[in-house]
Order: structure tokens, then C-alpha cells, then sequence
């Protein structure tokens, strides 16, 4: 079982991350988490704060010499901006934002104590993670990209795209669209959003292709590997929507429609020609690419910010003014990858056990060659 554990807040000494369940003899190569670090930080649209922090991983502990010894790995990360204690009170809380169900949960009187660990600053610990699981998936075929289908009003028109061209076009986007002219668009969403002093939302897609059928279960509810992802998508800040596949449009289509057909070959096996299902069925993985989008709401912290109340005089106030970005849909992509790679990791972790990689190798080999002979 893979487990992980953050601590930190956005403006203390550090994030702070221990992961138990890694096998042992992986190759961790840093300067791969480093760049999944960067890319956290990068997109049109992000706050004054990406070009102060410069983040970079510590490795701590559960390594030597560069590969995993089977014990908990940990992660520290620093924050350039460690200011926490000099930082003022906040009384106004933002609409949207964790502050006022915060304060009223933990009876705390200053919405600093809350704002500070519900910043999405607590992310860095999740991408690190992500980091190292996607370098784990990749031991066995396994790669994840993304790319963002919508900013505001600007929508890409790009469909049937191959992984190969998602990631490749992805990367050359400010706001990591694959369709360039949706790009600009975008991009001009974003000006416009920044000269009103508001913020905008949008959807992102991952894919994960080369993963093998089999992986979750029917057997109980949290096994579910749909419902795992589900989960570890929600929980990044400002999303309010997850689906797989052809997802909320599946339910305007008939059933002769909505599902893929099945289909042998001797040399590819079973196999589909579509993929409405995003690659997972009762709770497992088809061996088709696992597509997932959601759906971003907009930053809640605004520059025109929203009218609010005092937490102390109950008078009507406008909410706090934190720094903040006016679009940060890229950035929330980068964040899916990370915790869809996690919550797949664990899935291969769960089925092909082993507390070495070559024990696992040997395992997922073994299953490959079964499901070949069936």
C-alpha cells in the first residue's frame, strides 16, 4: 500500500512530505522532480509569487546512492517566503474560500490560521509525490500527460487527438492548450480577466497511456480505481467536477451508443475502437488510456474582491485581498498528473506487490503473459 503524509503552510519554513510503500531499488533521479516542481509553477496567468519561489526537493530519508531502500521516503521543500509570523491578521473572509467554514470548525479567531494550510501552496507536496510515482509507472510503460480544454469562454476544438500529439503540442502553449489558436484565445481570456481584477476557471484533461487491464476492483467500494482518482481530484483546490471518459455526455446517449464494443485480435488481444468508458470499467482498468477531465472554478481571491462580513464586528466588509493568480488552470493540470499518478502507483503497488522493483517487474510480467495466454 502506498501512503503519503504533507505537512507545511504556504508562507512557513517548508512543505514537508513523508511517503511509505515505495519499493525498494528504484532509480530516483531528483532533477525529474525539480522539473515537476516547475511545471507546478508555470502558465499565463499565475501570481507575483511564482517568480519569487524557486522550489526545489530536498531527499531527506529512504534512498542511498539515488535508489529507494524500502523504507519511507521523505520530501522537504522550502519556501523562499517564509514570513508566516510577521504576516497580518485576516478578518474578512473570502466567498469561496476555506476561510469562514475554517474559523468556525477550529474556533480560531485570525483566518491566517486557516488560509495559511488551505493555500494551494500545500500542493508542492502532492506534485513531489506525483513526481516519484510517475517515475515508478515508468518503470513499467506507464506515462501521464495533460492539457488544458477551456479557459473562461475559450474552448479548444481539438478532439481525437493521439497521446503523442497532446504532449507534444501541450508543451508549447503559455496555458498548455494542444489546439494553438484555442491557445491565444485563452491567453486573451486571461488579459481581460486581470485588467477587471478577476480570475477565471476552466477544465483540464490527463491521459494515462500503457496502463495494463486489471488494475482497482469490483471487490469493494475503495478499491474502485475510478473512485480513487475521483477522490484525489477533488481534493485540489477550486475543483468542483471530475469525470472519465465521455462522462456527464454519456448520460445523453443511448446505451448502443454510450459503450465500447469489444473486439480480438491475436496479436493485440481483447481490444476496443472506442473509449467512452476513459479506460475503466467496474472499478478496473481496461487496458485502454485512462482519460479523465475536470473542472476548475475561479480563484476566490479577487483583486475587486466580493462583499463579505467582519468575523468580529459581524458588519458588512469586503473580503480579504490576498496575492494571488488570476488563472491557475495550468498549474491545477500539473497538480491531476501528480495526484492521478499517485493514486495509480498505488493501484500497481496493490497488484503486483513486491518489495523490490524486480520483484514487482517479475510480477507484472508474469500477469502480462497470462492475460496474453487468455
Amino acid at each position: 500500500m502506498l501512503r503519503y503524509l504533507t505537512s507545511g503552510e504556504s508562507h512557513g519554513k517548508c512543505m514537508l512530505t513523508i511517503i511509505d510503500g515505495i519499493p525498494a531499488g528504484l532509480y530516483v533521479d531528483k532533477s525529474i522532480i525539480d522539473l515537476e516542481l516547475a511545471r507546478r509553477m508555470l502558465g499565463k496567468g499565475r501570481g507575483k509569487r511564482m517568480t519569487i519561489e524557486s522550489d526545489r526537493v530536498e531527499i531527506l530519508s529512504g534512498l542511498r546512492k539515488d535508489r529507494t531502500i524500502g523504507s519511507p521516503v521523505s520530501f522537504l521543500v522550502r519556501n523562499m517566503d517564509s514570513s508566516i509570523d510577521k504576516l497580518p491578521k485576516v478578518y474578512e473572509p473570502r466567498p469561496g474560500h476555506a476561510d469562514l467554514s475554517g474559523v468556525l470548525k477550529y474556533n480560531l479567531s485570525d483566518i491566517r490560521d486557516v488560509l495559511e494550510r488551505a493555500s494551494a501552496r500545500e500542493t508542492v507536496s502532492r506534485v513531489a509525490v506525483g513526481a516519484l510515482c510517475k517515475i515508478l509507472l515508468a518503470e513499467f510503460g506507464i506515462t501521464v500527460v495533460s492539457h488544458v480544454t477551456a479557459i473562461g469562454a475559450a474552448v479548444s476544438k481539438a478532439k481525437n487527438l493521439t497521446f503523442e500529439k497532446i504532449a507534444a503540442s501541450s508543451v508549447k502553449s503559455p496555458v498548455m492548450c494542444a489546439d494553438a489558436k484555442a491557445s491565444a484565445s485563452m491567453c486573451r481570456e486571461i488579459d481581460k480577466a486581470m485588467a477587471a481584477g478577476d480570475t477565471l476557471g476552466g477544465i483540464f484533461e490527463i491521459l494515462v497511456h500503457g496502463v495494463p487491464p486489471g488494475l482497482g476492483s469490483y471487490a469493494q467500494w475503495d478499491r474502485r480505481i475510478d473512485a480513487n482518482i475521483a477522490r484525489a481530484i477533488m481534493s485540489i483546490q477550486a475543483i468542483k467536477g471530475v469525470d472519465f471518459g465521455a462522462g456527464f455526455e454519456s448520460a445523453g446517449l443511448k446505451g448502443s451508443l454510450a459503450h465500447d464494443e469489444i473486439f480480438y485480435d491475436k496479436r493485440k488481444g481483447f481490444y476496443r475502437k472506442s473509449n467512452n468508458a476513459g479506460g475503466i470499467e467496474g472499478g478496473m482498468t481496461t487496458g485502454e488510456d485512462i482519460i479523465i477531465k475536470a473542472a476548475m472554478k475561479p480563484i476566490s481571491t479577487l483583486r475587486k474582491p466580493l462583499s463579505s462580513v467582519d468575523i468580529r464586528t459581524k458588519k458588512r466588509v469586503m473580503a480579504t485581498v490576498e496575492r494571488s493568480d488570476v488563472c491557475a488552470v495550468p498549474a491545477a493540470a500539473v497538480i491531476g498528473e501528480a495526484v492521478s499518478s499517485i493514486e495509480i502507483a498505488n493501484s500497481l503497488i496493490e497488484k503486483f506487490g513486491g518489495d523490490s522493483i524486480s520483484e514487482m517487474r517479475r510480477n507484472y510480467n508474469g500477469y502480462l503473459a497470462q492475460v496474453k495466454r487468455f
